[in-house]
């Protein structure tokens, strides 16, 4: 018995080696921008290219808040983000309960035709999207800049097919014997199970929308309304470029979305071991 588990955990040794190893690999980018946001911007370009932390760090980020409303731009990006993914979640669990336990006409076609605009490019509908949301009155504010991601086919699909799987049938036709309506059902039975994938899914949306570019730079135009990217974009000049100041922003930026997946990464790992068992 004993050779047996002494055998076992030696097979397991490359397996744990790769893990490692495309761990580190993963975050040594991460790594590799907190070191140039504490070194002068000539580092950048060093070779061999610098590895140990430097002593610019506050320094370099004095002058990213001297260039841009960089607290502003947080504050406007974290409502954002906030305000989207609180809708997208109420929309895409209500879309995927309605698609998972009921049956009404063109349920299946609707269901496709929702999958298949994750195919279509954004950028195609930049243009008609931008007309409809300046004719609207929605230029340079944060609800033009977060309109177009309030419906999300993957959020949908996600939701459809976890409450497929999580909430039985039997759960559903008890409680409308009890005489709960529709919403109620929703809000008492289906919200407490699918807790685990609204973190999937607000995590997914959440670094999604904070790490949008296209649409916000298009929309925005005040520095007063400017979002993280949009305003960090700003930081570029075309003839000299200040590396440290751009990745030390770009870092502090960052560091917000390593907070909230650290926060909810159990509910996340829980709702995707969760999915891949019942499947």
């Amino acid at each position: 018995m004993a050779k047996t588990k002494q055998k076992r955990s030696l097979g397991l040794v490359p397996v744990y080696a790769v893990l490692i190893f495309a761990s580190l690999f993963s975050l040594f980018p991460f790594y590799w921008m907190f070191v140039m946001s504490t070194r002068p911007s000539e580092a950048y370009n060093s070779i061999p290219p610098a590895l140990i932390p430097g002593t610019k760090l506050v320094e370099n980020f004095q002058r990213v808040l001297d260039s841009i409303p960089f607290f502003q731009s947080m504050w406007n990006t974290v409502l954002l983000c906030t305000s989207v993914t609180l809708v997208v979640l109420f929309i895409s669990s209500l879309a995927g309960f309605a698609f998972a336990k009921f049956e009404f006409p063109g349920k299946n076609f609707f269901f496709v035709a929702i999958l298949l605009t994750m195919v279509i490019p954004p950028q195609l509908g930049l243009i008609p999207q931008y007309y409809l949301v300046s004719e609207l009155g929605w230029l340079d504010t944060l609800f033009g800049a977060g309109i177009l991601y309030l419906l999300n086919p993957l959020g949908i699909f996600l939701m459809r097919q976890y409450i497929s799987q999580s909430v039985p049938d039997e759960l559903i036709e008890a409680a409308k014997l009890d005489g709960c309506s529709n919403f109620r059902i929703y809000r008492s039975i289906v919200l407490p199970i699918v807790k685990p994938a609204f973190a999937t899914l607000g995590i997914i949306v959440f670094t999604l929308v904070w790490g949008e570019f296209l649409w916000q730079f298009t929309v925005l135009r005040s520095p007063e309304s400017y979002t993280l990217q949009v305003a960090l974009a700003s930081l570029n000049n075309a003839y000299n470029i200040d590396f440290g100041m751009l990745l030390s922003g770009v870092f502090w930026a960052t560091a917000p979305l390593i907070i909230i997946f650290l926060l909810f990464n159990k509910l996340f790992i829980s709702s995707i071991t969760e999915g891949s068992v019942k499947s």
